[in-house]
């Protein structure tokens, strides 16, 4: 196949860097942008969801929500992407990248919306049609994620291809700090006009009604980048490499690349033929070839994927929580409902543009110059080693006086973690798998990430909570501590990068090349040429 493609194939892998990269970089990379604001945004309004939902009167605290509660409003989106990785993973190896690709993102600007539109008049009502609708967007955003890879990967050359894909998942760092951003503004404007006193002087009156108004626009405003993008989604063309070597219409293919890359392509209509008589004998995903081929590939993405999200989302989702037991942010009780939001947001804000964007951009600039083993190895053994700064000197850490080298020591594991395998474990699943497959591999990669977010989501909430069951979070059990929660993290990132070594380098080569798709050709032509051969000798000893 891919020596019978070779001329609109190899134009692509050799194409000079044009307009139509960074246009197809801007429109896959919003919809990442929206994916984290989205799925990050609900960790800052998730106390005043408490708030306002579950106060209780002549209580020395504010209002939590009930520990199976913020176990599903935390955990529900990943639990809707899990599926969505899965499903869209497979129905873009089915039907094409492109058409699946609008349907994704009309899920997540509906749900985004509905989402803050939960219906209701009692705080179960409300946080059940909460948790409904964020279980559909994470469904969209699932889908985006093995689509967006797979067709960054696809119109990419090979050079800088690397590059290309990391931007358009570094498009997540601005869409987590926009939901700083955005969280900020809302929260510093309401409290401007409806300021009211601490929790400790005034428990009922700390909370505005109008506060309830804060977390629904926050949920929303989710919606406005992906509708911005749709319709340029839908002009975008189909992928020459699923239009020639998965759906066999090599004529498609050369006129959609002589559009896009302004060169004339031969269609060569002769081998259309030809490529569909190859259908037959083509491995699938459950097959032995497929196991002895790409298993232990698929191995490595999976669990390198799975034991990152583990430690990125229990840090990210829980960052109000480990910053409120340091003493970076003051107790609840001290502050009313809106101004608790908005010191939540100032701190992630701050994570967000010291260490998270950054590190994005440190593996677009370096990700074809060194490789993306190197980055991976080196983020996951740099995690491993802040977190260890973190938990082994716990105490010191949460004394007055010594907060600031906290958050500058774990802005530093958010910074590795996306200069590294954040980043990369996105990457590298897009690039090694054969074309009628590699979306769905990237979705089953991808799905095994959202099981180890949903493992550090579910438990790093009871893990982190305090050992002296009087310091515990109304609702629940003691736990094991945040020190301790730290080492378990530090357990993940060291196995992640033992993982590592199970995932083959992809920098500079074709995706032919790294997909085994160039051999498949020349075993199917020496087959061809054999049985040819025995043909001819027949012939002449008739």
């Amino acid at each position: 196949m891919a020596k019978q493609q070779l001329e609109v194939l190899n134009a692509l892998d050799v194409a000079k860097t044009q307009l139509y990269h960074f246009t197809a970089i801007i429109i896959a990379g919003m919809g990442f942008f929206t994916d984290a604001y989205d799925l990050f945004c609900i960790s800052l309004v998730t106390k005043l969801l408490g708030r306002i939902y579950y106060y209780e009167a002549g209580s020395s605290s504010p209002g939590t929500l009930p520990p199976n509660v913020a176990a599903a409003v935390n955990g529900v989106a990943f639990c809707g992407t899990l599926s969505g990785q899965l499903f869209f993973g497979w129905l873009g190896d089915k039907m094409g990248r492109k058409k699946v690709y609008g349907m994704t993102l009309m899920i997540m600007v509906i749900c985004s919306l509905a989402s803050g539109l939960s219906l209701g008049h009692t705080s179960k009502s409300v946080m059940a049609t909460l948790c409904f609708f964020r279980f559909w967007l994470g469904f969209g955003i699932g889908g985006d994620y093995p689509l967006s890879a797979t067709i960054m990967s696809e119109y990419a050359n090979k050079k800088t291809r690397g590059s290309f894909i990391a931007a358009v998942f570094a498009m997540q760092g601005f869409g987590i700090l926009t939901g700083g951003i955005v969280t900020l503004i809302v929260s510093a404007a309401f409290k401007k006009r409806y300021d009211a006193l601490p929790y400790s002087q005034d428990p009922a009156g700390s909370t505005v009604p109008e506060a309830d108004f804060v977390w629904r626009l926050i949920l929303m405003f989710g919606s406005i980048p992906a509708a911005m993008t749709y319709y340029s989604r839908m002009k975008m063309p189909e992928t020459a490499r699923y239009t020639a070597l998965v759906a066999k219409n090599a004529k498609q293919a050369a006129q959609d690349m002589s559009k896009v890359l302004q060169v004339e392509i031969q269609s060569e209509p002769e081998k259309v033929e030809i490529i569909a008589m190859q259908e037959r004998g083509q491995f699938g995903i459950f097959s032995k070839e497929f196991a002895r081929r790409h298993g232990l590939h698929l191995v490595g993405t999976t669990t390198t994927w799975f034991f990152l999200d583990i430690a990125f989302y229990s840090q990210n989702l829980f960052q109000k929580d480990i910053f409120s037991a340091v003493g970076w942010i003051p107790k609840a009780a001290t502050m009313n409902a809106l101004e608790e939001v908005f010191k939540i947001s100032r701190a992630q804000t701050l994570i967000a543009l010291c260490g998270t964007v950054p590190g994005y951009w440190f593996t677009v600039a370096l990700i074809d110059v060194i490789g993306r083993f190197a980055i991976q190895m080196m983020g996951f053994f740099f995690m491993t080693a802040f977190l260890l700064g973190l938990a082994i000197p716990y105490h010191h850490w949460t004394t007055p006086g010594n907060h600031i080298g906290f958050v500058v020591m774990y802005a530093f594991t958010f910074f590795f973690a996306n200069f590294g395998p954040n980043s990369t474990t996105f990457i590298v699943p897009a690039e090694i798998f054969p074309a009628r497959l590699r979306s769905t591999c990237h979705g089953i990669s991808a799905a095994a990430g959202k099981a180890g977010a949903i493992v550090g989501s579910f438990g790093f909430l009871y893990a982190a909570q305090s050992k002296d069951k009087t310091k515990t979070d109304r609702g629940y059990r003691p736990g094991i501590g945040v020190r301790n929660s730290l080492f378990v993290l530090c357990i993940c990132t060291f196995l992640g990068l033992l993982c590592t070594l199970l995932v083959p380098e992809s920098k500079g080569k074709s995706l032919e090349e790294m997909s085994g798709e160039n051999e498949e050709e020349e075993m199917q032509e020496s087959v061809r040429a054999v049985g040819n051969g025995r043909a001819l000798v027949g012939g002449i000893e008739a």
